[in-house]
């Protein structure tokens, strides 16, 4: 009876020891490529290089209630860390819940060599430096692509280790490559970080390509009830949707994902956030090389409800398949994410000037009046009665910060 005592003692002394080995913070973060809030107080961050997930402890601050309209971000953040602008690799952006404070990740160039930085920027700009060796705690990536490996030459497969991540009831979702066969994995991290992550590899149709695919990663994703089904909803490169039950996301488990959309070829997904409207829960896709994608919840169920995609598309004549989305006019955009439930916060380049923006964009509309010129905008222009359009454009002349001109 002793005896087992004490093998049941040195068990769960090496197990919290090894929970401590996995989750002890280390001095602060080589990269920083992605990033998501578990809660309003906690940003974790996604280092390749040191193939480590961070938590970020993070002071909450009130909200100004004010929309972003930051026309060169880049040169506010590179006087912020006092380097070149030329030297900033813009990587990711998250809102913080609930305050509306932006953090933007980033890689600073040095010669041959770099270095993460992530920032704070509020709706008036002001731009503070993240320490980064604040970290509370931090657990290991396993199975990370070989070092010899990459692709187009100069970009590491490491560097896709992660390539996207979502905190959803206590659990950290993080998707990206490793080093088997079936590259695209999923990895699940109980959080506070407690050891190793659940691994499961997952394989899915691409209508474009006419195959089964196991190695290309998810790009982005969110978690949505599909069927009340808490599911996470998934988007690839050139641009398969995906539908997986979180409940099958078992340690060393297989998935075989659904496909219930084919929105599109040549284009990588950006970014994609939920939000709600009215009664409609709705996911948007940003997307790098060409419109947005909206989609409704009711959709994506009813594409779930069905056997899934398994036959090609044909292209170019008809690029789509399955779940049908809305085109939204979202253009340039680099990341996305909710600022709050009326706007989203997009960081973008300007297609002239290619300064990098951080803007608020209204939900609902998702364009922003003063990247344009039309009819409306000339000074002699007379609304007639009942124009349908008078409302918004007097609304979005102002939170865009052009308010003399809403007539």
């Amino acid at each position: 009876m002793k005896m087992r005592a004490s093998l049941a003692f040195i068990a769960a002394v090496l197990s919290l020891q090894s929970a401590l080995l996995h989750a002890a913070p280390a001095a602060a973060p080589q990269s920083a490529t992605k990033l998501t809030f578990g809660d309003a107080t906690t940003l974790f961050i996604a280092d390749w290089k040191g193939v480590r997930i961070y938590a970020l402890p993070v002071a909450v601050k009130s909200p100004a209630g004010k929309p972003f309209n930051l026309k060169d971000i880049q040169a506010a953040i590179a006087a912020a860390l006092q380097v070149p602008q030329t030297s900033l690799r813009f990587e990711d952006l998250a809102v913080q819940p609930g305050s509306e404070v932006a953090y933007v990740a980033l890689t600073v160039k040095h010669g041959k060599s770099s270095s993460p930085a992530i920032v704070s920027v509020d709706s008036q700009g002001k731009v503070s430096r993240v320490d980064l060796r604040k970290t509370s705690s931090s657990v290991a990536i396993t199975d990370q692509p070989s070092a010899s490996e990459s692709f187009w030459r100069d970009l590491p497969a490491q560097s896709l280790t992660v390539t996207d991540m979502k905190f959803y009831q206590g659990k950290l979702y993080v998707a990206g490559l490793s080093n088997r066969s079936f590259a695209s994995t999923l990895r699940i991290y109980d959080f506070p970080f407690q050891g190793n992550a659940r691994a499961s590899t997952i394989e899915m149709y691409h209508p474009v390509h006419n195959q089964i695919e196991t190695r290309a990663p998810i790009r982005s994703m969110v978690v949505m009830q599909v069927g009340g089904e808490a599911s996470l909803v998934a988007a690839y490169t050139c641009t398969p949707l995906v539908t997986i039950p979180l409940k099958d996301l078992q340690d060393g488990a297989h998935i075989k994902a659904k496909t219930v959309g084919e929105l599109g070829w040549g284009n990588a997904p950006v970014g994609m956030v939920t939000y709600k409207q009215g009664d409609m829960d709705y996911a948007l896709i940003a997307n790098s090389s060409r419109s947005a994608d909206l989609l409704t919840l009711s959709d994506i169920t009813d594409g779930a409800s069905k056997p899934g995609l398994t036959t090609p598309i044909e292209v170019p004549a008809k690029p789509y398949a399955g779940v049908k989305a809305i085109m939204t006019p979202l253009s340039a955009v680099m990341r996305i994410d909710n600022l709050n439930d009326n706007l989203l916060l997009a960081l973008r380049r300007d297609t002239t000037s290619g300064d990098m923006q951080l803007v608020s964009i209204p939900k609902g509309a998702y364009l922003r009046l003063s990247d344009f010129v039309n009819e409306y905008d000339f000074p002699d222009y007379q609304y007639p009665a009942g124009d349908k359009f008078h409302d918004f454009h007097k609304f979005a002349r102002g939170i865009e910060g052009y308010s003399e001109l809403a007539r």
